[in-house]
């Protein structure tokens, strides 16, 4: 099936699960009030770890939003993604049982699948025994178990994926998303929940070598700050109703925005010193282009900001090449969740959406100023209030993945 690429993609749903909202307005309200969701871990006993902080997402029961007979097949992030995707489709008016299924599919992102799940059996195995291990296990673990137990639990039989791109993932999923619409499919359930909290998930995180040293939830995790020291991991993320917007109009759906421009690049190897950010930069001119649109005309960045020293100096460097030192308002709410994963960058996509509805940019919680080699306007202290028309939102991951998403608000 040929692309349209003059059929335009809008967001009629947003469903979020973080670490400091339940739900979307719990979060954006936390989000512009500066509270943030990272804190000493709870699931786990992290007293033999080099880090004990973590962005939890509180007070989320499973069995008040998820059927019973999921709740043993599914790991504490597929529950995370299942109640994130049901409140997208609420929040969409979309009903699925009276469209084609078929015209419906789901796109997600995943870093790690499973893994709590995953490390439970595994214990059971070593401790007990095979007959002790749950044949759920064939599948809970998988990178793709949220496409598959989305797309059942509301019968959504279209075109569905998932992409395994790091935290690169969930603007990915949802530039495969804008594809499939481009190609007919009426519309899309696309985003990343994602999350490892666990001993099993923390080894992964150990070998990046990137985690914050910090002991302090308010200090642990600056990014672009003087004495950034690392990522503080943390879990949840969203997901968006993805449709065509000629037929959103005809249905009277709410339009957040326009999913306007994507672009993905890679970058293959260590690059030479000071050619550190060249695959962002062309991941970010690409979706300008695509989305039409030129620099000036970007309001606000919400950036990836790794709070890694060398990965954030190189996202500056890279937004100053395409902006200009100083050039657009940059923002990492993401100071207040923690490093999401698959699941940070559609959290993002899905708060640039909510700072154009708001006329609002919401504050880089704990960092009072950017640091030297940061020459970004870096919005700090308070949110921004602003009269905001286009987003551009960057992320990368592990291994040289860069993606970059321009959003524009609904005319």
């Amino acid at each position: 099936m040929s692309v349209d690429s003059t059929v335009r993609t809008v967001v009629t749903g947003v469903g979020v699960a973080a670490p400091n909202g339940m739900g979307t307005e719990a979060y954006w309200a936390a989000t512009l009030a500066g509270r943030s969701g990272i804190a000493p871990t709870t699931r786990y006993d992290a007293a033999g770890y080099p880090l004990q902080l973590a962005g939890e997402v509180a007070d989320f029961e499973p069995e008040q939003h998820i059927p019973s007979r999921l709740i043993p097949q599914t790991d504490h992030g597929t529950r995370l993604s299942l109640y994130a995707a049901d409140e997208a489709l609420r929040d969409s008016t979309l009903d699925p049982g009276q469209l084609d299924p078929y015209g419906i599919g789901v796109a997600t992102a995943s870093s790690m699948g499973g893994f709590e799940f995953g490390q439970r059996e595994l214990q059971n195995l070593w401790s007990k025994g095979g007959r002790f291990v749950s044949a759920y296990q064939s599948f809970a673990w998988f990178y793709a178990v949220n496409t598959g137990q989305i797309s059942i639990r509301h019968g959504l039989r279209g075109s569905s994926n998932t992409v395994v791109t790091d935290a690169a993932g969930g603007l990915d999923a949802v530039g495969n998303a804008r594809r499939q619409i481009r190609k007919g499919t009426t519309a899309m359930l696309t985003g990343g929940v994602d999350g490892a909290l666990c001993p099993l998930g923390f080894a992964g995180h150990l070998s990046s070598g990137a985690l914050s040293s910090g002991s302090d939830a308010d200090r642990a995790f600056l990014p672009f700050a003087d004495d950034a020291s690392g990522q503080v991991p943390g879990e949840g993320g969203a997901f968006l109703v993805l449709e065509d917007a000629a037929s959103a109009r005809r249905r009277g759906a709410g339009i957040y925005g326009e999913v306007a421009g994507y672009a993905a690049t890679f970058d293959p190897g260590p690059l030479p010193s000071g050619q550190e950010g060249t695959g962002l930069v062309r991941a970010i001119r690409r979706a300008l282009r695509d989305a039409g649109a030129a620099p000036q005309d970007v309001d606000v960045v919400f950036a990836d900001a790794a709070g890694v020293p060398d990965l954030d100096r190189a996202e500056s460097r890279a937004l100053g090449e395409v902006f200009g030192p100083g050039g657009v308002p940059v923002t990492a709410p993401k100071s207040m969740t923690g490093r999401l994963f698959a699941g940070g960058a559609s959290l993002d996509l899905a708060t640039a959406l909510l700072a154009l509805r708001d006329g609002a940019i919401p504050h880089t919680a704990n960092v009072s100023r950017p640091g030297a080699g940061h020459p970004i306007d870096l919005v700090t202290g308070e949110p921004r209030e602003a009269d905001l028309r286009c987003a551009l939102v960057v992320a990368r991951g592990r291994g040289g993945f860069n993606a970059a998403a321009v959003v524009r608000r609904d005319a």
